[in-house]
């Protein structure tokens, strides 16, 4: 039988949706890992914005609004999407400076989200989370690795909106435990994958290892024993938490021998301040103390691959160090144990349920202590099997594209 040439004949491209129009690690990792699997499918990248974060390791993202294409298959890839409201994702995409002006001025005016709405183009309240309603061109719409870990704090609204878009899609799953439970008892049938960063050292492992920046590899002379990975999101910086975050750090360079590398895992806006980590390091006693400025998603994944450890607010700092099968735990806010948050999500869905998961400020060096002392083997397991179950549900995935 004679092979068609028509353009009809050709699969749909395939867009992949999500975050990935701002720096976050995470979401900058996804659209690779999404893209890698899919192998020879035409693919494109969307997001809310048209950006270009090529510099940074990621893509040239098109503005979903603006494509035209008369049909396409909708991935949403990865990320907190199921939660993230319409000035939330507007904010995010601002300069930081101007993020900090829009906040101090809008964060408790009710006209915010019509200002987020006309930013956004767009009067969803979940803006990263589309239909074939709101897109009619899409062939089959399809969400992967979502996150969302519960309704909390959100109205209503959103969470309708949400729900009853999920309820058309042609596939859902989610990364954690906590919202397929949520999804589940709104009658939403998601299955759970790991998140997609869980294969960063399977597919792009050899590279990033190789990618051993002039930086690193002074970092690395400098610190025979090794260095510890560290980042915090900004909100950790008043004065008081920022010299007990640094004392801690001292505690833990002094007891293991370890450097401190302090790394930005977020530039957007509600991520990373590196004057944050200046005004740490400066309260520091330890001899080996470094900053390091990349903001290239694939530098930051080598700086925790050769690390001894990653200790930090970023789940997706985690999702890496698991990948490459170190020591990890991550540091949040009293309050973050007392309500979902999707660190500690991940975690007891994933790993081991002895496995280290968080700690306070206040408990940081016995944390970390703690993450120091699993075994390597254990570590190496925990990635193995998450990348075979990734690997696994993709199959499903793929076939719906066929």
């Amino acid at each position: 039988m004679r092979k068609s040439n028509d353009a009809a004949d050709k699969p749909s491209p395939v867009v992949l949706f999500g975050a990935f129009d701002r720096h976050n690690l995470g979401d900058m990792l996804f659209p690779h890992v999404v893209a890698r699997m899919l192998g020879e499918r035409d693919v494109r990248f969307a997001g809310l914005a048209a950006r270009d974060l090529r510099a940074h390791g990621g893509h040239r993202v098109e503005a979903l609004m603006q494509m035209h294409e008369r049909a396409i298959d909708l991935i949403h890839v990865g990320g907190e999407i199921l939660t993230c409201d319409a000035w939330e994702a507007a904010v995010m995409l601002q300069s930081p400076d101007h993020a900090q002006r829009l906040i101090a001025s809008h964060q408790h005016d009710p006209d915010c989200h019509a200002w987020a709405y006309r930013v956004l183009g767009t009067r969803a309240r979940a803006p990263y989370v589309s239909s074939k309603e709101a897109l009619p061109s899409a062939a089959r719409v399809l969400f992967h690795a979502v996150g969302g870990v519960g309704p909390s704090g959100r109205d209503d609204a959103l969470r309708n909106e949400v729900l009853a878009k999920l309820a058309t899609a042609d596939d859902v799953t989610v990364r954690d435990a906590r919202a397929q439970a949520w999804l589940g008892q709104s009658g939403i049938e998601a299955r759970l994958v790991p998140d997609c960063a869980v294969m960063v050292a399977d597919l792009f492992g050899d590279t990033i290892r190789e990618r051993a920046s002039p930086a690193i590899e002074r970092i690395r002379s400098a610190a025979p024993e090794g260095y510890l990975a560290v980042q915090f999101s900004a909100d950790f910086g008043d004065d008081a938490t920022l010299a007990q975050i640094a004392a801690q750090l001292d505690r833990v360079a002094q007891a293991h021998g370890l450097a401190v590398v302090f790394f930005r895992a977020g530039a957007a806006p509600w991520h990373d301040d590196l004057s944050c980590f200046e005004r740490t390091a400066a309260r520091m006693r330890a001899s080996s103390v470094h900053l390091f400025d990349s903001l290239n998603i694939w530098d930051i994944c080598a700086l925790v691959a050769h690390s001894r450890a990653y200790l930090g607010s970023s789940l997706h700092g985690r999702i890496v160090a698991i990948a490459f099968a170190r020591p990890r735990i991550n540091l949040l806010h009293d309050e973050e144990f007392a309500r979902p948050c999707k660190q500690i999500a991940f975690a007891e869905t994933w790993e081991d349920a002895d496995s280290p998961r968080a700690v306070t400020v206040s408990g940081l060096a016995a944390g970390v202590n703690d993450a120091l002392s699993v075994e390597e083997k254990r570590l190496e397991q925990t990635a193995t099997r998450l990348v075979t179950l990734y690997r696994d549900d993709f199959r499903t995935l793929a076939s719906l594209l066929v």
